[in-house]
């Protein structure tokens, strides 16, 4: 039988490098021509890489987390006699990379004796020590432990004390959550990040989202508060054009974009993730909540396409219920600004010189301080507000 060496392949979309996230085979496997070997990770997307032949796995090239070269070796394999290798490069030179990580040795645990025999006044003085008497080697007859055994034993300070948990769990930041990591550090890195936060009230666009998930035809999703919110956003970029842009600092050039393609923040087992709503401005209210609801379960369960996962213009990021009273997003860079809707609270307002109760929420938000300034992005998120606080003029026509 013949030795193979699967190359990492070029996934395209000119990709240089890629990260090995996970392996799905491991050592003696016997696997099929097309089976799912390992997770391979481009700064788009995670690809599921397929072996080209049939074979037993001889060895693995890799470890979860290290970044690998397009061409370089992933994968050793033993073929059965059936494969076809006429369109594969089965050429044999085993690379000097570590297949595992050494494991250390489990401590030796010392094998209790039988029950310990001594007197009641040795035991009470074991017991105040702290010393395990079954670890005690007896000098008296038959094996009973005297005072100097004990005194032995704990002079050798080997007495067992009360223990606490101090273990340290190393987790490999890798995968996602290394690109999440990266994207985050470059965000803070490049961008002096300011934050403004604006109380809302939403108390009339409460009651209308009741009344028409009251009232809404069969087939039609229920409205969370997030369709509105990105109503809001298409109505306000309008007068304010130089929040839904990126910025690209390396060549000096802010690019403005017509159309809004919103980033959804959206939580992951294995972190945060924002698929892009595109042309938000064409979608009606419902026809967003069903775009989220469709984009947040494809991310959840890896099946979103890489274009559905990049391309983002201005990111819209909510805790949901866990929303709290505001927090500072961090920008999703390149672009120049991130929108954050916080929980909505019920609580006493002042009104006409009375104390009412409203449905209260604030609205979080950063911006890039090098293409946007300060005033701009108070009277952007003014503009907002006024949007949400008379829910009506989501849905005039612009004069």
């Amino acid at each position: 039988m013949s030795r193979y060496i699967f190359r990492v392949p070029d996934i395209g979309e000119g990709t240089a490098e890629v990260e090995l996230v996970a392996w799905h085979v491991k050592v003696g496997d016997l696997i099929e021509e097309d089976q799912h070997v390992a997770d391979l990770m481009t700064e788009k997307a995670t690809v599921e890489t397929p072996s080209p032949l049939k074979g037993r796995v001889m060895a693995l090239l890799g470890l979860p987390g290290q970044m690998l070269a397009v061409g370089s070796p992933l994968l050793e394999l033993e073929l059965a006699e059936s494969s076809d290798v006429s369109q594969a490069a089965a050429v044999f030179s085993p690379p000097d990379i570590p297949v595992a990580l050494p494991v250390a040795a489990a401590p030796k645990t010392p094998t209790p004796g039988e029950k310990p025999v001594a007197s009641p006044a040795v035991r009470a003085k074991a017991l105040a020590a702290g010393a395990p008497l079954q670890f005690v080697h007896g000098s008296g007859p038959g094996g009973r432990i005297t005072h100097d055994d004990l005194d032995a034993y704990l002079a050798g300070n080997t007495v067992a004390r009360p223990t606490f948990n101090n273990a340290i769990s190393d987790v490999p930041v890798i995968g996602l959550r290394r690109r999440i990591a990266l994207q985050m550090q470059e965000s803070k890195r490049r961008i002096p990040h300011f934050s403004y936060v604006e109380e809302v009230d939403v108390t009339e666009l409460e009651d209308l989202r009741v009344h028409l998930n009251e009232t809404r035809k069969p087939g039609q999703p229920k409205l969370t508060l997030l369709p509105f919110v990105i109503r809001a956003l298409v109505r306000a970029i309008a007068d304010y054009p130089q929040m839904n842009a990126r910025y690209d600092d390396e060549a000096g050039i802010v690019h403005r974009y017509a159309a809004l393609h919103l980033g959804m923040a959206t939580q992951t087992a294995n972190g945060l993730v924002a698929p892009v709503i595109r042309d938000a401005q064409n979608f009606d209210l419902w026809n967003l909540a069903s775009e989220i609801s469709r984009l947040a379960e494809a991310t959840r369960d890896g099946s979103a396409k890489r274009d559905e996962l990049s391309g983002s213009t201005l990111t819209l990021t909510s805790l949901g219920p866990l929303g709290g009273v505001s927090h500072t997003p961090v920008i999703n860079h390149p672009e120049v600004a991130i929108i954050g809707p916080n929980k909505i609270i019920e609580r006493p307002v002042v009104r006409g010189g009375g104390i009412v109760v409203r449905k209260m929420m604030n609205i979080s938000s950063s911006f890039d301080h090098r293409v946007v300034d300060g005033w701009d992005a108070a009277a952007f998120i003014q503009k907002l507000r006024t949007l949400l606080e008379h829910p009506a003029l989501l849905f005039m026509v612009s004069p």
